[in-house]
């Protein structure tokens, strides 16, 4: 399973890409606002600094609802850098756009995704990427997880292209689960990949071995 990191913020992707697991980055609007990046030219250069660090996909995220304005966004945002995938939203204008991107050989990640028959959607128009929100369904009392399975399920019993990146991750269980899913990408906050690092048996080991290491180089300094 693939590794993404869920962010703006350049410190953080440049951490998760010296970690040596990064894969990939999205990120969207709010994310941007989050680190203060304002005004289209910002941003704009911000997704190229952001390709400038991470070494896979960085999907970069349309504003635009109608098809026209879709399509012309998606076509500069991919023109910005190879490794930019265009992300667009679960509309019907964004579906539209989907099939014209995929036809035009430009990547896309279909987002805002919360229902099997919409990942199915996304894929007959061809997204290489479809982003269902497990974590927010599961604000709502819905299980996120088990949508995971069920697009993984269709794509699998109908040999789709598109990759699963399951998105909203919240935790580490979540990341593990998603693998459990088969899942074909993880994004989430760097917090949630540091945290698959800890295991409290982990640093009662290390504990122990430094503890006897040092004893063993008190002896042989006698």
């Amino acid at each position: 399973m693939k590794f993404f990191i869920d962010t703006a913020n350049l410190s953080q992707i440049r951490e998760a890409q010296d970690l040596g697991v990064l894969d990939g980055v999205t990120t969207n609007p709010s994310l941007m606002a989050k680190e203060g990046i304002t005004g289209q030219a910002n941003i704009l250069k911000h997704y190229v600094d952001i390709c400038s660090i991470a070494t896979g996909d960085v999907s970069a995220e349309v504003i635009g609802t109608e098809y026209k304005d879709i399509i012309a966004e998606g076509e500069h945002l991919a023109s910005l850098h190879k490794q930019i995938v265009v992300k667009v939203p679960m509309i019907k204008d964004g579906v539209k756009a989907i099939r014209y991107f995929t036809d035009k050989g430009i990547r896309t990640n279909c987002t805002l995704v919360f229902s099997a028959g919409q990942a199915l959607l996304a894929a007959k128009a061809g997204a290489t990427y479809v982003s269902p929100f497990l974590g927010r369904l599961d604000d709502i009392s819905f299980d996120g997880m088990e949508l995971i399975h069920q697009i993984v399920h269709i794509y699998r019993n109908y040999g789709y292209s598109t990759q699963v990146l399951a998105a909203s991750i919240r935790n580490p269980l979540h990341i593990v689960k998603c693998a459990e899913a088969g899942a074909d990408v993880a994004t989430c906050p760097l917090s949630a990949i540091l945290d698959l690092l800890k295991h409290p048996l982990t640093d009662i080991g290390l504990a122990k071995f430094l503890a006897d290491a040092k004893k063993t180089q008190e002896v042989s300094a006698k």
